[in-house]
């Protein structure tokens, strides 16, 4: 009757930290988001979050710098990795549709659309 007891706790536990593994994997993966703000650059961040920044940040991510996302609502930097579809956004306010890696805080692209709705994608 132990034994039955011990392999019956043993493979609940099992289940349990697989389950626990399963979830962290989705986590990694990252979580639905839309966030609503500017395209900008890495380098000058929320100093070109507007239209008038439109001409230095498509300067420096010319030399390099990444182009991102700046939310006004939280004050944060997203990392964007469709950078092509984010350089035909640069000067406009925007959401975000993807999905964001927690701990990196970027975002993979699935669209990007006008902050009114209108689709630009």
């Amino acid at each position: 009757m132990q034994k039955k007891t011990l392999a019956v706790l043993c493979a609940v536990v099992l289940v349990s930290v697989a389950g626990l593994a399963l979830a962290g994997e989705h986590a990694e993966k990252g979580d639905a988001v839309s966030v609503q703000g500017w395209i900008t650059d890495e380098a000058c961040g929320k100093k070109n979050a507007n239209a008038e920044g439109k001409a230095c940040a498509l300067a420096c991510a010319k030399k390099g710098s990444a182009l991102v996302l700046y939310s006004p609502s939280d004050d944060k930097t997203y990392g964007l990795d469709d950078q092509e579809q984010a350089k035909s956004e640069l000067g406009h306010e925007v959401k975000v549709i993807g999905t964001i890696d927690a701990e990196s805080q970027k975002i993979t692209v699935t669209k990007i659309e006008a902050a009114g709705g209108s689709d630009k994608s």
